[in-house]
């Protein structure tokens, strides 16, 4: 009996590999067969000659890697791009951020979400985790342009209860969405927004539906400090007893995780990780950064991310990969310490991990959804190629993503986008622009106090 064609075959490209110990390698002149939006084999290309496929890609030249993953980010703020420029903390949040927040719409929200999506895409970023308000819209429009994202509605305790049910609601409603490629979470804003009493009832809430909890917390080394002086604990042991980290927990940032805050995190009962986004921590000045190494130790993923555009005004992982080698080796004195290979190791299986996808995606094997990214290496800019991981690191760029590809789906080809009309998407932001950035009304969503 013959088979029945594969849905995809990509061949005469190199697989980005992972063995039994982690470790990074490389198959040459390979390819990858998907049949169903799920990996089936990675053979060689004289091997994958005589089979049928609905539709092949001769990848000559292009480096196959796992989907990158952005692991923590607040997508619609691409609608803010460079409004809040060259301020503080508190400054960037009360005097800009949050009162222009307080005129979005659900409309906003979903062209902020397209745009977004449509940047990422044409990066390579084939899944995100999302913190956001008016989630429903970056439900839809996920969807809708075939990424793959990890939701979940915010809150403030300033709402009320209501904020936390809505973030409930949500995380039950779009569970499993989109034909399984939207997960969700609950998603209290901080300890510093969220009060003891409803970060309980969150963990309370999270162990009985079985959702994972994704907050920002230690943010800075600002935020430990207070926490420190004001109430003796630190935000990470404010998660600890309010029962957050008997949960499976995603912590953005955590660059204000202290020492004590380490056997804290090693001895939590639920799944642990951090997302870390270094070009907003330079950006604000910040004194210290994740500390990737030392969660390393305690076995605790750090997965690869931008934040939000209003405070990055990128959301480009590649960059983000790239700058999370660097500011480690600057801040450890050690330039062994992150290599190239162990920081693609954090843009695909630690960050699959810290989204709670470490047995889906983030990595190119049999088995595993086919989030795949095309990768071209011809540039001068990426030649001559001695340490195909440093050149994938450190030379090369998100513009080299030729083909971006989730669930065996082709979401662009070649450059070009084909889920999504960016030119569109654009007329229509710029028409709310006036509207969206009049701060004249003196309202905010919330106030920044650390």
């Amino acid at each position: 009996m013959t088979p029945s064609p594969a849905g995809l075959i990509i061949t005469r490209c190199t697989v980005l590999t992972h063995d039994d110990h982690e470790g990074i390698g490389f198959a040459e002149d390979a390819a990858i067969v998907v049949r169903g939006g799920v990996v089936e084999a990675v053979v060689s290309s004289a091997e994958a000659e005589g089979l049928s496929a609905a539709e092949r890609i001769d990848a000559r030249g292009q480096v196959a890697l796992p989907g990158l993953i952005n692991c923590h980010t607040h997508a619609p703020m691409v609608a803010l791009r460079g409004v809040a420029e060259d301020l503080p903390t508190e400054e960037w949040f009360n005097d800009v951020v949050w009162p222009v927040e307080s005129n979005l719409t659900v409309k906003d929200v979903e062209s902020g979400a397209r745009l977004a999506c449509a940047e990422m895409i044409r990066g390579g970023v084939t899944c995100f985790a999302d913190h956001y308000f008016s989630m429903d819209a970056v439900a839809a429009v996920v969807e809708e342009c075939g990424m793959r994202a990890h939701l979940g509605e915010a809150y403030f305790s300033s709402q009320g209860p209501q904020g936390r049910e809505r973030s409930l609601e949500f995380a039950l409603r779009h569970r499993g969405g989109a034909g399984g490629r939207i997960t969700t979470a609950l998603a209290p804003h901080a300890p510093y927004t969220v009060d003891d009493a409803d970060l309980a009832a969150t963990a309370e809430l999270a162990r009985e539906h079985g959702l994972p909890v994704h907050l920002h917390a230690a943010e800075n080394r600002d935020q430990a400090d207070t926490g420190l002086a004001r109430h003796g604990v630190t935000p990470i042991e404010v998660l600890r007893r309010t029962g957050i980290l008997d949960t499976d927990v995603l912590i953005a940032h955590g660059t204000g995780i202290l020492d004590r805050d380490l056997p804290v995190l090693a001895g939590a009962s639920g799944r642990i990780a951090v997302a870390t986004a270094p070009r907003g921590y330079l950006k604000f000045a910040w004194p210290t950064t994740t500390p990737v190494r030392a969660l390393h130790d305690i076995g605790v993923p750090v997965g690869l991310a931008t934040d939000g555009a209003a405070s990055n005004n990128s959301l480009d992982v590649w960059e983000s990969m790239a700058l999370t080698a660097l500011v480690q080796k600057s801040t450890t004195g050690d330039p062994r310490w992150l290599t190239s290979r162990q920081a693609l190791h954090h843009a695909t299986l630690q960050s699959a991990r810290a989204v709670g996808l470490g047995d889906a995606i983030g990595s190119i094997a049999p088995g595993r959804r086919a989030d795949i990214i095309l990768v071209d290496l011809t540039g001068p800019h990426t030649q001559p190629v001695h340490d195909l991981a440093a050149t994938l690191v450190h030379s090369a760029r998100s513009s080299d993503v030729r083909t971006t590809i989730v669930d065996g789906r082709v979401l662009m080809r070649d450059r070009e986008l084909l889920t999504i009309d960016v030119p569109a998407v654009v007329r229509e932001l710029e028409e709310r622009m006036p509207a969206l950035l009049d701060r004249s009304h003196g309202k905010r969503i919330q106030d920044y106090k650390t």
